[in-house]
């Protein structure tokens, strides 16, 4: 890297801990959630063109047929763009993306980047108990970039059991601000669901960060904004009417501009992950990236 780059990095990093981001981020989430016709029709363009963005496989293929930039953000693919793999030992990518790590939880730590972890707990919301079933199990964290597609899915079939709100930072999540900001992803605004399986549990950990607008779940609506500054948690029935059951391949929540997915696993839960999947590698809803220890 040259001495440019770094200073310029450098600037970058700096700037992220001075700067209002939750005002900045709010401010933006009212502009993307305005009507502005033709306005917005022509960021929503500027934005495709941009990022070269394939709207090919999205349900609404025009700018012109969003009345939000929101609208077009999370917007639905066409039928059949993502296949969900059928075989049901397999571990199914949640979002499109990139691997930033995956690994092992190794004493109740989760590689961020390198020189950096962060703790299980932490993520998780501060209690003990909700990360305990986790110790010692895997862990992936994928990052979404503003091209890709922002709904994200169950990697297998699950009950909800608790969603947890948790305060926080709104730092970007990007490369590398994951390798300058110690606790990244442990220190952001997150939204945590947590379910059970067939085979152990699982939760899906919904990162915040600059300029996201907001954090949705299918069952709850918007978690944020407004923000907090303390730890909301729900309980959900595991039987029942009323529990919250998904497939493998259901969406579950989506972000309002782009973030990161963490997601832990049990102990014995999984094997180990597709050979050569590192940090870097492209994923894709639906695709394998697991598979799931069966007896």
């Amino acid at each position: 890297m040259s001495s440019n780059n770094s200073i310029s990095d450098k600037i970058k990093i700096t700037l992220q801990y001075i700067m209002p981001k939750h005002a900045i981020s709010r401010l933006i989430g009212k502009l993307a959630a305005a009507k502005m016709g033709w306005l917005t029709t022509k960021l929503i363009s500027m934005f495709i063109k941009s990022y070269g963005i394939n709207m090919g496989e999205a349900k609404l293929k025009n700018a012109s047929d969003f009345d939000t930039f929101n609208n077009f953000f999370t917007r639905e693919l066409e039928e059949g763009a993502r296949p969900i793999d059928e075989d049901q030992k397999a571990l199914c990518y949640p979002v499109d993306g990139a691997i930033s790590q995956q690994g092992d939880i190794i004493d109740g730590q989760l590689i961020q980047a390198k020189g950096f972890n962060y703790s299980l707990t932490t993520l998780l919301g501060g209690d003990e108990k909700t990360a305990a079933p986790f110790q010692g199990g895997k862990f992936s964290c994928i990052y979404l970039a503003p091209k890709d597609y922002h709904r994200i899915h169950m990697p297998m079939a699950g009950t909800l059991r608790e969603m947890i709100y948790v305060p926080g930072e709104l730092f970007s999540v990007n490369p590398l601000t994951a390798q300058n900001v110690p606790d990244l992803f442990a220190r952001n605004e997150r939204v945590v669901a947590i379910f059970d399986t067939e085979f152990g549990q699982l939760a899906m950990v919904l990162v915040g960060a600059t300029i996201v607008a907001s954090i949705e779940t299918t069952w709850a609506g918007t978690i944020t904004p407004p923000a907090g500054k303390d730890v909301f948690r729900w309980k959900y029935p595991k039987t029942g009417d009323e529990a919250i059951t998904f497939a493998k391949g259901d969406e579950m929540g989506r972000f309002k501009l782009g973030s990161t997915v963490v997601s832990t696993f049990s102990p014995t839960m999984l094997n180990e992950f597709v050979e050569g999947a590192g940090p870097g590698t492209v994923t894709r809803l639906g695709e394998p990236y697991a598979f799931i220890n069966t007896p």
